[in-house]
């Protein structure tokens, strides 16, 4: 068994135990950049996860009756296409290698699938996917035997939600990629300190992380880099252009690499010439104290808010102590909370889930149906193998009221985190975050 299989294992019996029917997963075909170029190929994570095949244009079929099997469709096996593409598996090789019960060519599919679906009581499906049309023809093919006493699928379930609960909790095997990913993103971002100085652009810095993602393995970086000087780094998506490092801006990379499917996600914030000014220091050692408060309340048993109510009461108390906001106009630090004041300088949450995607699958509320209808349910609790990040900032822009010195100073510092039985584990610890450390990378 691989882990593969497992999981393909584990989800038909979860199906089983809602009464049977057909998974159907599928990851997309390429797609055409311009002229004969294609874009570069990312496969679906769902699929990935349930057979760590990198192929385009497959689908995976699982059957959760009296005979429970899981089937490929992918695509033939192709000589002459792969003097130009590279090697296919095709779908004998892949039936072996990654243990399916039957393979068929993806020609085969529209065919081989009114089969498969007819007397089956329900679908499991991702509704909005790349087969949807298909899936209208297949039940109409289902349906137009019914005649002949053949019954199509009576429902349709949204696979996801089984999947995303199995994708938030991380196996051994995933969590040895997560550590070997963090670790490659972390030295990128000590590569890129080292590196910067005033009058570099931020290209050049993402090329240093680029550089250092492909140097140590990594396929792809896990999302647009953003590498953002000065008042750049106040906007909080921005992507890396051709803006100058100026002597006394502070730069803010948020930066990850996918490593064999898996994310990092880190944030440094650092000074362009090397040595934080005194405005940068105080804002910097509030949003670290921030993180700290943080992941002090990332345990298990501690709910997922826990951390972020943490972080905002240290920014908060900070923007107090600093002048950002006015005492005398907001009022007390409960009350900063209670109104939301802190949002002016703090407008996102401390963490997400992170794994296959960046921003991970997994319902960040407990699945308990017991909730009256209508009321929220209670944020989840953290338990062992779930990995999030934690990442508070500070976002100066200049308005009236907030003192200059401050003006245009974005700050965020972001680690991901395991959940382990005793605490936690920081997967990216290897980049520094206090200001001893960075002023003295930056040095070397």
């Amino acid at each position: 068994m691989t882990p593969y299989s497992t999981r393909r294992t584990k989800l038909i019996a979860q199906m089983q135990a809602m009464g049977g029917g057909v998974a159907i997963i599928s990851t997309a075909p390429e797609v055409t950049r311009n002229a004969d170029s294609e874009f570069p190929y990312r496969h679906d994570s769902n699929f990935y996860y349930l057979s760590g095949f990198t192929e385009p244009d497959a689908v995976i079929v699982l059957v959760a009756g009296k005979n429970p099997k899981a089937i490929l469709f992918c695509r033939e096996k192709n000589l002459e296409r792969e003097i130009w593409d590279g090697y296919r598996f095709g779908p004998e090789a892949a039936r072996e290698k990654l243990h399916f019960d039957a393979a068929f060519p993806i020609a085969a599919i529209d065919t081989e699938m009114p089969k498969l679906l007819a007397d089956t009581p329900a679908i499991f499906y991702t509704l909005g996917s790349n087969r949807d049309s298909q899936l209208q023809d297949w039940l109409a093919s289902v349906r137009a035997q019914s005649r002949v006493g053949v019954s199509a699928p009576a429902s349709i379930h949204n696979v996801n939600l089984l999947l995303d609960e199995m994708r938030l909790f991380k196996d051994a095997g995933e969590i040895a990629i997560m550590r070997r990913s963090g670790r490659i993103a972390a030295e990128a971002h000590c590569r890129a300190m080292r590196a910067a100085r005033p009058g570099l652009r931020e290209y050049q810095l993402e090329a240093e992380l680029l550089y250092e993602f492909r140097h140590q393995g990594a396929q792809f970086p896990a999302y647009n880099s953003i590498v953002a000087a000065g008042s750049n780094a106040c906007v909080l998506h921005y992507r890396a252009s051709d803006t100058e490092l100026k002597d006394g801006d502070l730069v803010l990379i948020d930066a990850g690499c996918e490593l064999d499917s898996y994310a990092s996600d880190i944030t440094r914030t650092f000074p362009a010439n090397g040595v934080f000014s005194g405005p940068q220091k105080e804002l910097y050692e509030i949003v670290l104290a921030a993180q700290a408060a943080a992941l002090a309340e990332t345990r298990p048993g501690k709910r997922f808010i826990d951390g972020h109510d943490a972080a905002v009461r240290v920014l908060a108390q900070g923007m107090l102590d600093t002048g950002l906001l006015d005492k005398n106009k907001v009022g007390t630090l409960d009350a900063v909370i209670a109104n939301g004041d802190y949002r002016q300088f703090y407008m996102h949450r401390t963490g997400h889930w992170i794994g296959m995607d960046v921003h991970d699958v997994g319902e960040y509320r407990e699945l308990a149906e017991t909730v009256p209808e209508g009321d929220q349910k209670p944020w989840r609790k953290l338990q062992p193998g779930m990995v999030t990040t934690v990442e508070p900032g500070i976002y100066v822009r200049p308005a009236a009221g907030v003192p200059e010195q401050y003006w245009n100073i974005g700050i965020r510092i972001e680690d991901d985190i395991l959940i382990t039985e005793d605490g936690h584990e920081n997967l990216t610890s290897h980049v520094p975050s206090a200001v001893a450390d960075i002023e003295a990378l930056m040095r070397k």
